[in-house]
């Protein structure tokens, strides 16, 4: 794992050195530089890596790296779990190996395949190769989008980066909000690709290469899972089972490290399993990381079991469990999290994934997460659209606005006064429930729309100045391209896809990515391991969602292995209690960063409406937590970036 930088059409090596010094918590270990020596702007290129040392330690792993006859140069980030079957197969070649580490094959793949060398590649990466022969960048990024890679084309030149500050440091680059990305930001919590929050830089999107020759750059898609892949012959008992062997032979690749190895553990499905997985084929030690906190913050959360989880499947398996309890200290945790994770993204997931990996650094430098899971097997709520209860339609629409949503509201108001029954759970159903309500009337793919946003159109338009409503893009227009990509797909595998090209790389891995590098740490995902996502993409629907029983088949191959009430326990999102923080410890800080005066200043939104829902959330009259935590963020995103000549070297 690391972090890698450069430019190309221009050779500044200051600024290469700042890139990278900006970047350094990526790869602490090492770092290193490459300048081409052609002056002409078509034969300029400057790279440079930071390396966080996992695999051969020694300095034979040191990049830049280079082909024997120097006319290829790399940098890299991130892991190539079949390196050792590429580096036999160009051992077979005649080609002549310097280290043990999976960056020494990347230059020799590109003599041997060109562009096509991606085909070839299980991992998650995004690497950029320098061809002195005819003055070529080729850059790639994972299928999945498990790494980040970001580029920005000004004229002729081209910046690229692990991270968007990095960029932010060229001379001719001026930070600026893009204002037509404000939709999705609002509704979705962070940005689809290819755009993010800054005008003019861009994600290189998962799957796809990007070549820059004479001041031009050309974009293709290498890796497209939006067609049918065709169906895996078998039964349900064949295919279980060759689902548990799949999983084990990904964990058993993704274990191979120099350095220690632990695994995020929620207690959850999807963690479990890769630990039940790894109890299996690994014979080292198993430590193992989770978050808790106090019981009074937890109230109005769906529930507070991780760590009990999390404590009994590590007993299960002998894993040491490290249990981390957080206070609500995000006053000085946020603004550094924003930091680091440059995009804005408002899920303070990120900020426990950073708590986790600071406290699991003292003892191993790669954590194993369950991500993937929920976007391969039908593990979220939104995939039940379908199941909707078709009884809710034939309802006059009167009854189901006036009588039932307001029933709701005043159930969600006083879940506190019914004993026995946990505040936050009832919320959690009853906000399910009321978006069910509004959207039952809309086809499949636009209730899974629905289901996917936090802020509808017109509560966007309540909430955004006129002038900024009309030049932002609609975040629905976004997501249903997803789904007309993915049209011969049945609906299941249509919300899979879209998931996959949104949901998943662009918020859970792109946070997961940013804080877990933040603590020096490789987050590595063997949900995403190639032979799963293959395997997955050809079991059957049925099998994902067995009737209303989501994960089907990775329950029924879990069966035996793990226990059974973790198997089926019910499903909670990984985060922190911001709920309760937001109406107490965290209200001071909310006041002040989206008061009147500072959001009638920025000029975004309406001050009244944002007042209103404020004073809404404190109340109880509404739950805005993560409509709130989304200002929050986008506020001292700009205060960060935005207001700031510079972005500063550290947090």
């Amino acid at each position: 794992m690391c972090g890698i930088a450069g430019m190309a059409g221009t050779r500044n090596a200051d600024l290469l050195d700042k890139m990278l010094e900006i970047t350094r918590h990526r790869g602490p270990d090492d770092w290193g530089t490459y300048l081409s020596s052609g002056n002409a702007p078509d034969q300029s290129v400057a790279i440079g890596n930071n390396r966080l040392k996992i695999l051969d330690l020694s300095s034979a792993g040191h990049q830049p790296m280079a082909s024997p006859d120097g006319n290829i140069w790399v940098v890299y980030n991130g892991e190539l779990f079949n390196f050792h079957e590429l580096r036999e197969e160009l051992l077979a070649d005649g080609c002549v190996f310097r280290s043990h580490a999976d960056t020494e094959v990347l230059p020799y793949l590109w003599l041997k395949y060109g562009p096509e060398m991606v085909q070839h590649l299980n991992g998650m990466f995004a690497f950029a190769i320098w061809d002195t022969r005819d003055h070529t960048l080729f850059i790639a990024r994972d299928r999945m989008g498990v790494k980040p890679l970001y580029y920005t084309l000004q004229g002729s030149k081209l910046y690229f980066a692990s991270e968007i500050k990095a960029i932010l440091l060229a001379p001719d680059i001026c930070p600026e909000l893009d204002i037509a990305s404000l939709r999705s930001f609002l509704s979705l919590l962070y940005v689809p690709h290819p755009d993010t929050m800054f005008r003019n830089i861009r994600k290189l999107q998962p799957g796809h290469s990007l070549i820059w020759k004479k001041g031009k750059i050309q974009i293709e898609r290498y890796w497209d899972n939006s067609k049918p892949a065709g169906l895996l012959p078998g039964n349900e008992r064949d295919l279980t089972q060759q689902c548990r062997e799949v999983l084990k032979d990904a964990v058993r690749r993704q274990l191979v490290s120099d350095v220690p190895v632990g695994f995020f553990l929620s207690g959850g499905l999807d963690s479990s399993t890769l630990l039940a997985c790894a109890a299996e084929v690994h014979s080292g030690p198993l430590r193992c990381y989770t978050i808790a906190f106090r019981e009074e913050h937890a109230r109005l959360e769906q529930c507070g079991e991780d760590p009990f989880y999390a404590r009994k499947v590590a007993q299960h398996f002998g894993a040491e469990c490290h249990e981390i309890v957080v206070d609500p200290d995000v006053t000085s945790l946020l603004p550094k999290a924003i930091w680091h994770l440059d995009d804005a993204i408002a899920d303070h997931a990120a900020i426990a994934t950073w708590l986790i990996c600071k406290e699991a650094r003292a003892n191993v430098t790669v954590l194993l997460s369950g991500q993937g899971g929920d976007e391969l097997f039908a593990g979220y709520r939104v995939h039940l659209v379908e199941k909707f209860p078709s009884w809710i339609r034939t309802l006059p629409r009167p009854v189901r606005e006036k009588f039932l949503l307001a029933a709701l509201q005043t159930i969600s108001k006083n879940t506190s006064r019914v004993p026995g029954l946990q505040p936050g759970l009832v919320m959690a159903y009853c906000r399910y429930l009321t978006r069910v309500l509004k959207l039952i009337d809309l086809p499949p793919a636009g209730q899974f729309i629905g289901m996917r946003s936090y802020l509808r159109t017109d509560e966007l338009q309540e909430l955004l100045n006129p002038d900024i409503f009309a030049i932002s893009k609609p975040y629905e227009e976004i997501l249903q391209e997803h789904f007309d990509e993915a049209a011969s797909l049945d609906f299941l595998e249509q919300m899979l896809y879209v998931d996959q090209q949104t949901f998943l790389p662009d918020l859970n891995l792109a946070y997961s990515d940013k804080l877990s590098m933040a603590a020096s740490i490789e987050a590595r995902v063997p949900f995403l391991d190639n032979a799963v996502v293959d395997f997955m993409r050809r079991v059957p629907s049925h099998l994902k969602l067995h009737g209303h029983i989501q994960k089907y088949i990775l329950k029924k191959a879990m069966e035996g292995v793990l226990p059974r009430d973790v198997i089926y326990r019910r499903k909670a999102g990984f985060s922190l209690p911001v709920r309760s923080w937001l109406r107490s410890e965290l209200s001071e800080m909310l006041g002040d960063v989206l008061s009147e005066k500072r959001v009638r200043e920025r000029g975004l939104f309406r001050p009244g409406r944002v007042a209103k829902m404020i004073e809404d959330n404190r109340t109880g009259q509404r739950d805005y937590t993560l409509q709130l935590w989304s200002l929050l963020t986008l506020e001292l995103w700009q205060q960060t970036f935005i207001d700031a000549s510079r972005p500063c070297l550290t947090a």
